[in-house]
């Protein structure tokens, strides 16, 4: 009945052409790990130039230090929606009773993440990493903690997991002599890399498994989609438009550049290095089998999800 709900508020989104007068306008309160990065800029920077607003939607955002904190709220009922959650951590949530869905993709493969150490520093590659050396993810859950769980289980990489917050705090805490191994998205640490203060040491598609996988997700509270399927299913619409808009306007760049206080030049250099827009795709979660075997080996899941159990998890409305 859920789906079937689901499917007629996007037929009526559709009716509608996507735009609502304003007496129409609801509330979403959205939360978003790593509110900073580019591939979560949908939501700040859509509402900002009045996309959002087109749907009939005005979203409350607050910021997260990754995927694990970001759920908590969701499963919670604090917030209706979360953005960036590592899709491995939500099948562990999902598997233990938490009243969450997987709404859309929200991020394709790995290479958008890398891991770093400071320009003095021994380690030259992962391999020379030893069991005293502290590699760094940023919550439990998230997409960088499957990251570095990989790194270990496939590359034999011998250092600690630890999570260390976002990537403006995990620089710190990698300069101040914190952490060994530090993880970013950029643009942190990219100048500072420019500037031979640090060094990158992997990528986060070095690890093989998580290349063609959707990493993270963007997932809502399950009585929210009950309750609300048509604004859930405008805020799909606006989130998938302010995407095109974002890889299509020069602006966006500009307002982002603006919002972060970083160059033009660099943040440009971001997006095409780092975020091509097919990894930021909505429609379809990528080798979800291969998601849930590796949730398995990792750890997050005792047990594979069943057909069914991810029938009942994943619900992205179609594209109109």
């Amino acid at each position: 009945m859920m789906r079937q709900l689901l499917n007629l508020a996007v037929v009526a989104v559709a009716v509608a052409g996507g735009s609502l007068p304003a007496v129409a306008q609801e509330t979403l309160k959205v939360a978003i790990g790593q509110i900073s990065n580019w591939e979560n800029q949908a939501p700040t920077l859509g509402q900002e130039v009045g996309i959002f607003k087109k749907h009939g939607l005005v979203l409350e955002t607050l910021s997260t230090a990754g995927g694990g904190e970001t759920m908590q709220p969701v499963i919670s009922g604090a917030v209706d929606i979360g953005i960036g959650v590592g899709a491995a951590g939500i099948m562990r949530a999902f598997s233990t009773g938490a009243p969450v869905r997987i709404l859309t993709p929200a991020f394709t493969g790995t290479g958008d993440t890398f891991w770093y150490v400071r320009a003095d520093s021994p380690i030259k590659t992962l391999a020379d990493a030893t069991d005293k050396t502290t590699i760094a993810y940023s919550t439990n859950g998230s997409s960088t903690h499957s990251v570095v769980l990989a790194f270990v289980n496939e590359l034999g990489v011998k250092a600690k997991p630890t999570a260390t917050g976002s990537p403006a705090g995990t620089l710190t805490a990698l300069m101040s002599g914190q952490i060994d191994i530090g993880w970013s998205s950029p643009p942190v640490a990219l100048q500072e890399i420019r500037d031979g203060k640090v060094r990158m040491v992997a990528r986060g598609s070095d690890a093989p498994s998580l290349r063609a996988q959707t990493m993270r997700v963007t997932i809502v509270n399950a009585e929210t989609l009950r309750r609300r399927p048509e604004a859930v299913a405008r805020f799909v619409a606006a989130y998938r438009e302010a995407l095109d808009w974002m890889y299509s306007d020069p602006k966006a760049l500009e307002l982002y550049a603006k919002k972060i206080n970083k160059p033009l030049e660099l943040v440009k250099y971001t997006v095409d290095q780092f975020y091509p827009k097919s990894a930021l795709q909505t429609d379809q979660m990528a080798d979800i089998d291969g998601i849930v075997r590796d949730a398995v080996k990792l750890k997050f899941l005792k047990e594979p999800l069943s057909k069914e159990q991810l029938t009942e998890l994943v619900w992205i409305p179609p594209r109109q």
